[in-house]
């Protein structure tokens, strides 16, 4: 399994709207880098849900329930998406402040590429956010 995290604008796409649908496909990326990160991503992974711009937390863990395929909003044809479905929110948000503030996360790509939209996350920063998080 590997770990990610997610970026949306919660007034465009949030949280609450994901628990809602129940599942939601992963449409409208368009950075190279950001593609290539969603066409690594395999069913069963598990990504940190963060909202972007308003917020800047993370504010809950999402599971990719199928792999990549082409983006029916991509005109195109180059884009793809993912579907993923809600696993649950956060006990407690964690901030991009907190993540900053704390030297473990010099490498991590929300602060190093605080711009891309979908990133990974290595299995120790994945432990360490989800203990800041008030998960196990």
């Amino acid at each position: 399994m590997a770990y990610w995290l997610i970026k949306s604008e919660p007034s465009a796409y949030s949280w609450d709207q994901l628990v809602k649908e129940k599942r939601t496909s992963w449409t409208g990326v368009r950075n190279p880098q950001a593609t290539i990160n969603l066409k690594a991503m395999k069913a069963g992974d598990r990504c940190f849900f963060y909202h972007s711009g308003e917020g800047k937390e993370i504010v809950g863990i999402a599971e990719v329930v199928k792999a990549a395929y082409p983006d029916p909003t991509d005109k195109a044809g180059k884009a793809v998406t993912v579907d993923v479905a809600p696993v649950g929110a956060v006990k407690q948000p964690v901030t991009l402040a907190a993540i900053k503030a704390d030297p473990s996360f010099k490498d991590f790509k929300l602060v190093r590429q605080s711009r891309l939209s979908v990133v990974p996350v290595s299995a120790e920063h994945w432990k360490l956010l989800s203990k800041m998080s008030g998960g196990k």
